[in-house]
């Protein structure tokens, strides 16, 4: 008895194999309608942003804090919290931890302190 059990159940396992390999059991078309978006609103809201930022390309060792020090040639000044949101905001959500040497990101630019003092 034991014998024809597992008998049917392979010969059910491979009939199953056989149907999912030649016909498939997923629909090959699908009846959803493609969704539509104005390609040039999407576009230019992707391209302005409301900070101003320079592409840079990343070489071994930078890091988003040591680019921004280098493009002003001196200390930020803004609070550290403050590059790396802007840097997430100008680069969809990425962070800065996970820059890779070779590619270009975009990194807010930022005018240096004027002091108040002359002297």
């Amino acid at each position: 008895m034991k014998r024809l059990v597992m008998i049917i159940a392979a010969a059910v396992i491979l009939y199953a194999i056989y149907y999912d390999i030649n016909y498939g059991t997923l629909p090959a078309t699908s009846n959803f309608a493609p969704v539509t978006r104005k390609t040039d609103d999407v576009t230019t809201a992707k391209n302005k942003s409301p900070l101003p930022y320079y592409e840079k390309k990343v070489s071994p060792g930078d890091t988003v804090l040591s680019l921004v020090e280098e493009q002003l040639n001196d200390s930020i000044p803004v609070p550290l919290s403050n590059v790396v949101s802007d840097f997430k905001k100008l680069n969809n959500g990425l962070s800065p931890t996970e820059i890779q040497a070779g590619k270009i990101y975009k990194f807010p630019k930022y005018e240096k302190e004027i002091s108040a003092d002359p002297s």
